[in-house]
């Protein structure tokens, strides 16, 4: 699936302990209803025999609503399941090394918490960047986080579209307008709620992002 930087408007990150009451597979079908236009998936406990199994049939269901499925640091379950691209952290895999490794449609996310740290992505052929954390974040506590202003610094230093992490909820949504991101990743705010399709929804209704 061709990237363009509309796909960042609304990021859903999963994460199986938010909502015990539905398969991941059943979250991310109502988040899709709702109108998250990127999914990644996030993993951390599965065998990778899982953890590809589950990827294939999410591929199938994000592609059946046009929206591209990204794996979280798992270069190997991404080019098995057929997802979209791969989304890895400061000290995951190196991105010119994926980048050697995969076709010029694969899409690469990088996390960048500085300024020096998205140049160095851009530079080693990352396609979008995720910067954060803005808030607190409940699945990450001891995230370092970056005011708005260092959040525009860092998404202004490169040419690369940007999306915002951290503890985005739809209370605070509306604090990123005006910010130089294109859009903004959620996790436990739509994966916990009651009705995650409503949750999308709302969240679309409040984004403005460039």
């Amino acid at each position: 699936m061709k990237f363009n930087k509309d796909m960042l408007q609304l990021y859903a990150v999963t994460d199986r302990s938010c909502n015990t009451r539905f398969s991941v597979y059943e979250q991310v079908e109502q988040a899709l209803k709702g109108g998250v236009t990127i999914v990644q998936l996030r993993e951390k406990e599965l065998d990778e025999e899982s953890f590809i199994a589950e990827a294939v049939k999410l591929r199938a269901l994000c592609h059946s609503y046009n929206v591209p499925l990204i794996i979280n640091d798992n270069l190997s379950v991404a080019l098995e399941s057929g997802a979209d691209g791969i989304h890895v952290g400061i000290d995951d895999m190196p991105i010119a090394e994926i980048r050697r490794r995969t076709n010029a449609d694969f899409i690469i996310g990088a996390t960048a918490k500085t300024v020096s740290q998205a140049q160095a992505a851009q530079q080693m052929g990352a396609d979008y960047l995720g910067i954060g954390a803005i808030f607190p974040s409940p699945t990450k506590p001891n995230a370092v986080r970056i005011t708005a202003a260092q959040l525009d610094e860092i998404a202004n230093s490169v040419d690369l579209p940007s999306v915002a992490i951290g503890g985005i909820t739809l209370e605070n949504a509306c604090e990123l307008n005006g910010t130089s991101v294109c859009g903004i990743a959620v996790v436990s705010a739509l994966f916990s709620a009651p009705d995650i399709e409503a949750a999308a929804a709302a969240f679309r209704n409040v984004i403005n992002y460039k």
